[in-house]
């Protein structure tokens, strides 16, 4: 029987799996060897951190993934660690099970020994790779934060703070430190402070008022919110004085409301399947509010400047048609369909008359709105407007600063008038009050303008 030859190797088969192994783990060490450091986000800090204050902190490493997460702070040479956490492996080759890891962390100063002033918060995180002797790619930041855990403190310097229902209030006060919240709460609603009219920049003045609908009982405190979030509430000396407000019945007649019928229609704004009436009662108390809310949002931004300077000045010529804070009861064919609050004085002279403007101050609104018609809104400063309705042409623009007495346009009966006449409020903040005070020079001297001078602080 013939001896078989022996079949011979192919060397490949030899090669091929050593190069492939090679190549796979070259593939593998570049995976592994990767340089890319983690990456480090901090959610954005107050500029003073209270008692209390959550840290969130998001770290990631798309490549080889989380090692490691340390977190720290440093005051006085002395360190605290936060957090110190390690991150397990999916395998030798496999590196991290976490690609991403936000978390928060309560920062409590005082539990952890730490005291008002500087200190600074210091994040580390480390990812798998097998750079830096299989220690990993390491991400470091450190932020300078500032501990605060005082509330600060109040000093009032007025010496008495009488006002009316429906009045306006001023009371100047001195703060410990820097705020960005402080001011006058009546009830349940707050009236931001501004400094800016002393030379001390800690000294600060709030113009606030108490609502025609707020009793003489209502409790009023100042309140200070310091950057970190410390709160402080003071009282102070107050009376309310009370006052009556006058009654009306108003009776809408088919005329006036075919009169107004394309008016209400624009204001509306819909198919025009509503009746004049409907028209009407939806002008009267949803575009009302709407109105409401828009003069609150202009208001709600004031210069810290006193732009005027004595008696605000009524319609040339002007008789009371409406007062402030009169309860008005519509009535329609004799029966009560409506009710309202009128928050204004109505004037009405000749028809077509100059409005000029009550005081000095810059225009902060001009144009159509609702229920008022053409209207225009001046800021006096420190939280003090005048508003002027129903005019038939205006004859300013916003941003431009007027003198008591500048013409601004003219009377006329657009939005819910009538006829011919201007509607004109006062307001503090977002609180309409009543203009008979500004209108008179005595008050304003008496509750304005001799506690400025009184108190014993330099003006700028």
């Amino acid at each position: 029987m013939p001896k078989q030859k022996d079949k011979k190797v192919s060397p490949w088969l030899i090669v091929l799996p050593i190069i492939l192994l090679v190549a796979i783990g070259a593939w593998q060490l570049l995976i592994r060897y990767e340089g890319q450091p983690p990456e480090i986000q901090l959610m954005e800090l107050p500029s003073a951190i209270g008692p209390r204050q959550e840290l969130t902190i998001n770290v990631s490493d798309r490549k080889s993934g989380i090692r490691k997460i340390w977190v720290g702070i440093l005051q006085n040479g002395k360190e605290t660690v936060l957090l110190q956490k390690e991150i397990p492996s999916k395998s030798f080759f496999g590196g991290s099970i976490e690609k991403q890891a936000p978390f928060d962390i309560t920062l409590e100063p005082e539990k952890i020994g730490l005291s008002d002033g500087e200190a600074v918060l210091r994040v580390s995180v480390w990812d798998y790779s097998w750079r830096h002797w299989w220690h990993g790619n390491v991400a470091y930041i450190e932020k300078t934060i500032y501990i605060d855990t005082k509330p600060p403190q109040i000093e009032v310097l007025s010496d008495s703070h009488n006002v009316s229902q429906g009045g306006t209030g001023l009371i100047i006060y001195r703060l410990s430190e820097t705020c960005p919240q402080s001011g006058v709460v009546v009830g349940d609603n707050f009236f931001p402070g501004a400094s800016g009219y002393f030379q001390d920049p800690l000294v600060y003045m709030c113009f606030f008022a108490v609502g025609y609908d707020q009793g003489v009982d209502t409790a009023l405190s100042l309140k200070a919110v310091d950057a970190a979030g410390n709160t402080n509430k003071t009282g102070f000396y107050y009376h309310i004085l009370k006052k009556q407000f006058k009654k009306d019945n108003i009776d809408i007649t088919d005329s006036f409301l075919e009169k107004k019928q394309s008016e209400f229609q624009t204001m509306e704004g819909g198919d025009g399947k509503l009746s004049p009436l409907e028209l009407f009662l939806k002008a009267n108390g949803e575009i009302r509010a709407e109105n409401f809310k828009s003069i609150m949002q202009i208001t709600s931004q004031s210069d810290p400047v006193i732009y005027w300077k004595g008696a605000f000045e009524r319609l040339p010529g002007s008789a009371t048609r409406a007062t402030y804070a009169e309860a008005r009861d519509y009535l329609y064919k004799g029966k009560k369909i409506d009710h309202q609050t009128h928050l204004g004085m109505d004037l009405a002279s000749i028809a077509n008359s100059p409005v000029p403007a009550a005081n000095a101050g810059r225009v902060a609104f001009t144009g159509r709105m609702g229920i008022y018609g053409n209207i225009v809104i001046l800021d006096h400063g420190f939280g003090l407007f005048s508003l002027y309705a129903h005019m038939s042409s205006i004859s300013v623009q916003e941003g431009q600063m007027l003198n008591k007495g500048d013409i601004m346009g003219h009377t006329g009966s657009t939005g819910m008038a009538g006829g011919d006449h201007l509607h004109f409020s006062m307001i503090v903040h977002d609180r309409f009050v009543n203009p008979l005070e500004w209108w008179d020079a005595s008050w304003i001297e008496n509750n304005i303008t001799s506690k400025l001078a009184r108190v014993p602080v330099k003006a700028k």
